[in-house]
């Protein structure tokens, strides 16, 4: 396995692992590699420090100060995305019709013209969202839970 650092052409960075350099290359030149952030498949190999293991008998150096336990909380997301996601998740609710567990049938039904045109939203299994895909039904998955599903 390989992590490479990558960059798309509207600026975003994020990192991603591969089964090795030559599977990069083959799922770049097939358009398969695409931003984590905004879906461009326009990527590239951004620069990266290479992770260095320090000699045998090296000096120890001492490591910077960690702040205090209690001033950082690492499970909260950045207050921005946050923010981004309930807004996300506000038009999803507002503009689409919860269809549940049946979520894979309707876009089935909406996608062949047996259902009346509207966005949909629901719970799918794996498989049944593979084979929406496969079958050419434009689906893509939400980055939250619905909050119907929520106690």
């Amino acid at each position: 396995m390989i992590q490479y650092a990558l960059k798309c052409s509207n600026g975003h960075t994020f990192d991603s692992w591969f089964q090795s350099a030559a599977a990069y290359d083959k799922l770049a030149s097939a358009g398969m590699v695409t931003c984590a952030v905004c879906g461009c498949c326009d990527v590239e190999k951004a620069i990266m420090t290479p992770r260095v293991r320090p000699a045998r008998n090296a000096e120890a150096r001492p490591l910077a100060p960690m702040p205090e336990a209690d001033t950082i909380d690492v499970a909260a997301p950045a207050p921005d995305v946050e923010k981004v996601l309930t807004e996300l998740r506000r038009k999803v609710e507002e503009n689409s019709d919860y269809v549940g567990k049946d979520f894979a049938s309707e876009a089935r039904k909406i996608h062949l013209g047996d259902a009346p045109e509207r966005a949909i939203y629901g719970e799918a299994k794996p498989e049944e969202a593979q084979a929406l895909i496969d079958d050419g039904v434009p689906v893509a998955p939400l980055p939250f839970v619905p909050s119907r599903k929520t106690n």
